[in-house]
């Protein structure tokens, strides 16, 4: 197996988009128990097992659009399989591999496999029909962050609180739509074909009232339910702000991976969010 062969592996999983799966870790956070280490391996492990859901839904993606990501001026030289690096029995064997680590994780948390199961037939519908349909794609690719935090939630036998559910779809659909933003206002429809039925205007307005919703939500959850909170809402006030900066004026990326890698600014506020909330709520 040589150095281009494994690196061509490792770019069909996309171990970069992984850091969307930190969602999962969403109710650990909350819960504030962080003393106990079966409650933190379980988080952990619920992450993890997402990370391989997640790849097998970027190799099956990949797979399915492999005629169409070969036209594409971008896809066509970073996807291995567009590009001629892997081909399909090489995608089969991940896929294998995959499933059969994935199955290896229902042993341990047999619970969190309805999220799991529910987030890969949204994704094979969302491949297959859904991709294809206005505004069905925004919600469904924002439906896949809210089963990552409900996995969570299963994950350590919580129940997954509506302020949380509500709170992650508006953030989900706000990321979503700042994205799909971007690719239109670069590439047009040359992306996705489904962008010829939207505009900029249009996607601007999802992507205000969503924001506005997620830090509506966010706040209304802090003040009531968690006020020793409360200093945290500036930092997601900011982060928002920064977010739509790096994407709108920086242009450092079309995704909120790519932004995230791209501006220090913004990791350094999610990781200052996190160190206060898990802080304040210690002990609690």
């Amino acid at each position: 197996m040589n150095a281009d062969f494994l690196r061509a592996i490792i770019q069909l999983l996309r171990p970069k988009q992984w850091v969307k799966n930190a969602f999962v870790l969403a109710p650990f956070l909350f819960v504030g128990d962080f003393a106990h280490i079966d409650v933190f391996f379980n988080a952990i492990l619920a992450c993890g097992l997402f990370c391989l859901a997640s790849s097998m839904v970027y190799v099956l993606n990949d797979w399915h659009d492999i005629e169409r990501d070969k036209l594409h001026p971008k896809k066509s030289k970073t996807r291995p399989l567009a590009s001629g690096a892997l081909n399909k029995k090489h995608a089969l064997f991940v896929l294998c591999v995959l499933s059969v680590l994935l199955a290896w994780g229902y042993v341990f948390l047999p619970q969190m496999f309805v999220a799991v199961g529910l987030y890969l037939a949204l994704n094979g519908a969302y491949s297959l029909y859904l991709k294809h349909q206005p505004v069905w794609d925004i919600f469904t690719v924002a439906l896949g962050f809210v089963l990552r935090v409900w996995a969570g939630a299963l994950a350590l036998n919580v129940v997954l609180s509506d302020w949380m559910f509500i709170t992650t779809l508006c953030l989900a659909l706000f990321l979503v739509s700042v994205k799909r933003r971007q690719e239109l206002k670069e590439q047009g429809s040359q992306s996705r074909a489904i962008l010829e039925k939207y505009s900029l205007p249009l996607i601007d307005r999802y992507a205000e009232m969503s924001a506005t919703g997620a830090l509506l939500f966010y706040s209304l959850f802090v003040l009531s339910q968690k006020p020793n909170l409360a200093l945290s809402i500036p930092l997601v006030l900011f982060g928002l702000f920064r977010y739509w900066y790096v994407m709108e004026i920086k242009n450092l990326g079309e995704s909120p991976t790519d932004a995230l890698f791209s501006d220090w600014q913004l990791p350094f506020v999610v990781l200052l969010w996190v160190i206060f909330c898990a802080f304040q709520l210690l002990g609690n």
